[in-house]
């Protein structure tokens, strides 16, 4: 390193070396796309114009990469400043261009980009770069080597008068990139973008082998462009009615925006499957997005906004965001500015703050038309926002269990048992405190535990799992079990389980049956390995007692237990059959457990021997199962539910 600093240190890049030296800051270096971009907008620009209604681009064999369209063409006259040709300024000098002037004699009203060093770009990292202009009834050609002129500009040939167009072929120059190689897939979607956003017009690609001969030619020619895509792209999962396609330009009258600035748009909800969203300004298609696309939110959150709020759809307590009405969009966005500003030479993000004013004010009257004209479709959007900002909201009021020194404590009611042994330990949840009672007392402590259950517990099947454990008796039993609420597609960590068997215990009667039905809702909805495991069960107490005197020495008293009226039926025939004295037996009915003693609990419903005990397991967590459970507990099934006790209801006896 040398440490003469003088005036000759300082060197001056000129024409298009500042290019060539720091490639990078004007376009992307992966592969030469973007360059030959550079040549597609500006022929994409003529037919914004309303000059040019083909576009065709040719890859050749020798890796080079053609593009022709049939607009004005270059003005190849010389250049009243730069003493040049024009055509050889605008490829020779960085921020030279036709787009600069905005007023009504300009060239171009609305364009692609503003910085004017694309095709400028396109020249200085290409290995050669030719052009050929046919403009009043002549055909000129120039090329160019390295970015410097190598064939000044010449008359080529005669044409006729009405004839015009620009061919521009491009070779670009492989150590600028890491690969030289045009990717083709990436070049059909630019083409077919152009074509959506330019109805009418018609774009050609035409792909040669290495010999240079024409193996392959597509064609696009869209006369409803945006909608035909977004429909293309969203075919699996499009909702009827969910789809709307609008456009809105300012008029000359307009006093904020200039003639033709605005927006077209094709929107569509969808519940299932990815968003496409795509968005353009001057078909300049901008895969960061930017200011045109806040615009299109703004918009549309504003008019669904407004649409709920005025017909006072929104639930207490839930508060909407843009991100609730936006989640399930999908949309193609074409923006049309007088002067757009990017972010960054390769334009891939919209930076002019305006945009958003525009394209904000330009959507939500046509959509609050839209939703008001389209009653159905614009509850079903209403819903979908709506069900989102629950869902978000009960997301980010996820409730954990409550922990003393980093352990879960254990509920202050359970009763638990003294065996470590996991195959041995049972859970016993118990219906209200005065059978808890008994059955801390008739228990086996060694191996059996005890927790009472306060009143009917939450009916859980409509609510999300990270919110139940709000409630104190599932949080409770959540910590007793070990095991945190879960889906039946997860895997939890069942290393924590502290029973081999949790056991519903609950009366023998109709509300002890839906105390049953709510615990086992709660376990199949919120703790489906337990059930497919084989770890829940419900115990069968009895419903009656038969007390039978004695009959003599060799027949001493007894007793007997029944399930059911059914059994006790069978019992009493029983004692019949056997020439018991009839009317000498007496049978009780007991109203719940806390009337049985200890010793009664034990014999009937604890103790491993004697009790009867159901084991209930399933691996169908989507099917019939599923659809009995929702047909029981799901509030939105009430209509249905009803329909089905007046059509089923006589096929069983309830309890008056």
């Amino acid at each position: 390193m040398s440490k003469d600093y003088s005036d000759s240190s300082i060197r001056v890049l000129r024409g298009l070396e500042p290019v060539k030296q720091r490639p990078g800051m004007y376009t992307r270096t992966d592969n030469p796309l973007h360059i030959v971009q550079e040549v597609i907008d500006n022929a994409a620009d003529e037919a914004l114009a309303g000059f040019a209604k083909t576009l065709t681009v040719r890859t050749h064999g020798d890796g080079s990469v053609s593009v022709g369209d049939d607009g004005r063409g270059i003005p190849v006259g010389i250049h009243p400043e730069e003493g040049v040709s024009t055509v050889e300024v605008v490829f020779t000098r960085l921020h030279a261009g036709g787009k600069f002037d905005k007023t009504d004699g300009g060239a171009y009203q609305f364009s692609g980009g503003l910085h004017g060093v694309g095709v400028s770009v396109t020249n200085a990292l290409s290995r050669r770069l030719e052009v050929s202009v046919t403009r009043e009834g002549g055909v000129h050609r120039i090329a160019f080597a390295g970015g410097d002129v190598a064939e000044p500009l010449a008359l080529a040939g005669s044409a006729a008068k009405k004839a015009s167009g620009t061919q521009v072929r491009v070779w670009p120059d492989g150590k600028y990139f890491d690969t030289a190689e045009i990717p083709l897939a990436q070049l059909e979607r630019v083409l077919r973008a152009k074509a959506v956003l330019l109805p009418g017009v018609r774009v050609k690609l035409q792909i040669e082998d290495k010999d240079g001969l024409l193996k392959d030619e597509k064609e696009w020619c869209y006369q409803d462009g945006l909608a035909d895509y977004l429909k293309a792209q969203l075919s699996d999962y499009l909702i009827d009615g969910l789809f709307w396609k609008c456009a809105k330009y300012a008029p000359a009258s307009h006093d904020t925006y200039a003639e033709g600035e605005g927006a077209e748009w094709a929107l569509a909800w969808t519940e299932e499957g990815g968003v496409v969203r795509e968005s353009y300004v001057n078909l300049i298609h901008t895969p960061s997005g930017g200011t045109h696309e806040s615009g299109l939110r703004d918009g549309l959150f504003g008019a669904i906004k407004s649409y709920i709020d005025h017909h006072s759809l929104l639930p207490k307590g839930v508060k909407l965001t843009a991100d609730d009405v936006f989640g399930r969009v999908s949309y193609v966005l074409s923006a049309k500015m007088i002067d757009p500003q990017f972010q960054g030479q390769t334009k891939d993000r919209l930076s002019s703050r305006e945009a958003v004013r525009l394209v904000s004010g330009m959507v939500r009257d046509p959509m609050e038309l839209w939703l008001n004209e389209h009653q159905n479709e614009a509850k079903k959007i209403a819903e979908m926002s709506i069900k989102a900002a629950q869902v978000r909201q009960r997301a980010g009021q996820k409730i954990e269990k409550r922990k003393s020194s980093g352990v879960a404590v254990l509920p202050g009611k359970l009763a638990d048992c003294m065996s470590e042994t996991l195959s041995e330990r049972e859970l016993f949840l118990v219906e209200g405190d005065s059978a808890g009672g008994s059955a801390k007392q008739g228990r086996n402590k060694d191996n059996q535990a005890i927790l009472p259950l306060r009143g009917k517990v939450l009916n859980t099947w409509e609510h999300d799992s990270n919110r139940i454990i709000a409630n104190n008796e599932i949080h409770d039993i959540s910590v007793a079990l070990g095991v945190d609420p879960h889906g039946p597609d997860d895997r939890p960590d069942l290393s924590n389980l502290r029973y081999a068997r949790i056991i519903i215990l609950s009366d023998a009667d109709v509300d002890g049956s839906h105390i049953q039905v709510l615990l086992l809702t709660l376990f199949y909805r919120h703790f489906p390995a337990l059930v497919r495991n084989g770890h829940i069960c419900v115990a069968q107490p009895p419903l009656y007692r038969v007390d039978v005197p004695a009959q003599g020495k060799n027949k001493p008293a007894r007793k007997f237990y029944c399930l059911d009226d059914g059994e006790l039926t069978a019992t009493t025939d029983r004692l019949r059959q056997e020439k018991v004295r009839e009317a000498s037996w007496h049978v009780s009915r007991f109203k719940g457990l806390g009337e049985m003693n200890p010793i009664q609990l034990w014999e009937t419903t604890l103790n491993p021997d004697t009790r009867r005990l159901l084991v209930l397991s399933t691996e169908d967590f989507s099917g019939g199962v599923w659809t009995v459970f929702n047909k029981l507990m799901a509030k939105t099934e009430a209509a249905s539910r009803r329909a089905w006790m007046e059509e089923e209801g006589h096929l069983i006896e309830a309890d008056e």
